[in-house]
């Protein structure tokens, strides 16, 4: 959605909602484990009986500060839990408690890479709150509209989460969309989050407005809720902003509300009238003291974060020349980030083993349920193939017939390379011959060279390669189809 092609500009800021890799709930010693059978981790605390008292989790608290770091933002010397009240089946205590207007994490700043350049995001606040529990609907498809019963499952009820709330500097879908996965990138780097949106464990909502190109003002915004895809939440961003745009230049009003988008439809439908924060009468939590980091302890948590996703990428882009996509498939997970590394330090050609490493090494292991890491192909193996390929003993299929060897045996590559013969042919008399027998042999062929159709010099260099078992060298077997052609 350009300004240029529709004189309008949208604001967009995000809400994500992540949650914490912890072992236990937020405020109780009840286990966290998805998929297991329906109310199996429940106790007292998490159901609300009456006289319960919550306790904070220690690794909570330990998880939003290191977010919180790693995204710029102060980290309050004191943040105070609320009750959030309002009713709803999955909420059994009628309340949420949540970070108000204390929260532990307070702004922040984040430069997103893109292909096309970096750009700026404010970080509003971060704050912890608890999950509320899952309503399951039988009938209707799963859905509540149609749905002839629902359930509730309060193993998810006191999910520890984190919320994170951007200023709304983000001025179209895909720039959200960036920043949301160097986000997810963040995270999981952090071992905060596993950030499966399919589980749940990562929800996004977007904050959405429209205004005129070059206003400073701001429109009146609707929230699109509970995205479980970066991909739906970019298409329902588009889908709002066109619907605003459209009531706009018809006359009409934008209402504030909360919004639900039908990807299979592409379709957007209201949901509630947005809330405002009376509306919930937060108040602070009675039964929870303020949490108050030692300051000392804050220091260690920040000199201990790894090097972030958008940091590495940025060295591997500047100092090393990888592409921008090379960079971002190659830096997450961690331990392929290390993988690619590994190989570059021994002194490997970083653009080439960015390309064997996304491409034929992972290509090979994912038929076997290995990731490189995992994998007989350790970084000196790699590289030891790469050097092979760098000074021309192996062609490119003749190194992957020995990437095939190395995966299965482990095996170093010149040993491969010697027990099955397979280094490329260096003779330049035995390369003359074999070009001459294949310009004599496929006269039609050699006269559309001569006419000038250069593609042809293919055909000749795949009869080499067949000829040889692959072993012939094809930058110089296409060099001197050209000489002899030329000559005459």
């Amino acid at each position: 959605m350009t300004t240029a092609a529709t004189g309008w500009e949208a604001v967009i800021g995000v809400e994500i909602h992540v949650q914490l890799a912890t072992r236990t709930k937020m405020f109780c010693g009840c286990e966290l484990r998805f998929g297991d059978p329906p109310n199996t981790h429940t106790c007292p605390v998490c159901l609300a009986h009456p006289g319960v008292l919550p306790v904070v989790n220690r690794e909570a608290v330990r998880l939003a500060i290191i977010t919180g770091l790693a995204l710029g933002c102060e980290i309050a010397p004191r943040s105070q839990f609320h009750r959030k009240n309002y009713f709803y089946p999955d909420l059994s205590k009628a309340y949420q408690i949540s970070q108000y207007d204390e929260p532990i994490c307070i702004g922040g700043r984040v430069e997103v890479l893109t292909p096309e350049g970096s750009f700026e995001v404010g970080i509003t606040r971060a704050h912890l709150e608890e999950d509320a529990a899952k309503l399951v609907h039988v009938g209707g498809g799963g859905r509540r509209a149609g749905a002839e019963a629902s359930g509730v499952d309060f193993n998810r009820g006191g999910t520890p989460l984190l919320e994170i709330v951007t200023e709304p500097d983000l001025r179209t879908p895909a720039q959200a969309g960036a920043f949301l996965r160097q986000l997810r990138a963040t995270l999981r780097r952090l071992g905060v989050s596993d950030c499966n949106m399919e589980e749940g464990s990562m929800r996004a909502d977007a904050n959405v407005s429209v205004r005129p190109a070059g206003s400073a003002g701001l429109g009146t915004k609707t929230e699109l809720k509970n995205m479980n895809s970066f991909r739906f939440l970019e298409r329902g961003m588009e889908a709002e902003i066109a619907r605003q745009i459209g009531i706009i230049e018809a006359g009409g009003r934008v209402t504030q509300e909360t919004l639900h988008y039908d990807p299979e439809l592409n379709e957007i439908h209201s949901l509630r009238s947005k809330e405002e924060a009376h509306d919930y009468r937060y108040f602070p939590e009675p039964d929870l003291v303020p949490v108050v980091p030692d300051r000392a302890w804050v220091e260690e948590l920040r000199a201990g974060l790894p090097a972030l996703p958008a940091v590495t990428r940025r060295r591997w882009t500047d100092d090393l020349g990888l592409t921008f996509e090379d960079a971002e498939v190659l830096s997450e997970p961690a331990e392929l980030a290390a993988y690619f590394e590994a190989v570059v330090a021994t002194g490997a050609d970083p653009k080439a083993a960015a390309n064997w490493i996304r491409g034929e090494l992972r290509a090979q292991l994912r038929e076997l349920g290995q990731e490189p890491w995992e994998s007989a192909v350790t970084p000196a193996r790699m590289a030891e193939l790469l050097a092979l390929l760098g000074d021309r003993t192996l062609s490119v299929p003749l190194a992957k017939e020995v990437l095939a060897e190395v995966v299965r045996t482990g095996a170093p590559p010149a040993r491969v390379v010697e027990e099955k013969g397979l280094g490329q042919i260096s003779d330049e008399g035995e390369l003359v011959a074999l070009v001459e027998r294949l310009l004599a042999d496929n006269p039609a062929q050699a006269e559309q060279l001569r006419g000038g159709k250069d593609k042809v010099v293919g055909f000749f260099v795949g009869q080499a390669m067949k000829a040889t078992g692959g072993r012939a060298d094809p930058a110089r077997v296409g060099e001197l189809v050209r000489e002899k052609v030329a000559a005459g």
